[in-house]
């Protein structure tokens, strides 16, 4: 059964992308949005656990908050809300990391 595992907080104030980094498995995807975009920023240490888990094409994050951010997305495909829409209809679950 495949997740994808959807999170939209800032990676800079608690440990929901760590637990779900642990958590993921070889099917699973994770779609970062919102504050959680800067997961992205590199040199970070929340960039640094995202290359280390090596998700390859199974890391997405949303192209508008990338732009809101001013992020460059060299790990993670940009993905449109349509694209999110079919991510989610791609996989059996969606968890969202309230």
């Amino acid at each position: 059964m495949t997740t994808l595992h959807v999170i939209a907080h800032s990676p800079f104030g608690d440990e929901r992308l760590a637990s779900c980094l642990r958590l993921l498995g070889p099917q699973d995807a994770l779609l970062l949005c919102g504050d959680a975009t800067y997961a992205l920023k590199a040199g970070s240490e929340p960039f640094a656990a995202l290359q280390a888990a090596n998700l390859g094409e199974r890391l997405f994050a949303l192209a508008e908050d990338l732009q809101a951010r001013a992020l460059e997305n060299p790990l993670a495909k940009a993905v449109d809300y349509a694209a999110f829409v079919e991510l989610s209809l791609h996989h059996d679950k969606v968890n969202s990391w309230l």
